[in-house]
């Protein structure tokens, strides 16, 4: 379970990185993110920060366990 936290946590960082490159390079528009007063770029961000937070939580609880 905590394996697939990690995984999912990975694929948020990676869609979001891939996503703010496309928008770097013209590819891609942000605006389709956009809502109210958020930006495009925010919320995309928001996903990093969300898998961050996942990877670091998980990675926590698996050394917890691993040392018990």
């Amino acid at each position: 379970m905590v394996k697939n936290l990690i995984l999912l946590g990975n694929f948020l960082i990676g869609i979001s990185l891939l996503t703010i490159l496309l928008s770097f390079t013209g590819l891609f528009d942000l605006e389709l993110f956009s809502f109210g007063l958020s930006s495009g770029i925010r919320i995309v961000g928001s996903f990093a920060i969300a898998g961050c937070m996942l990877n670091a939580l998980s990675y926590g609880f698996l050394e917890l366990t691993n040392q018990q």
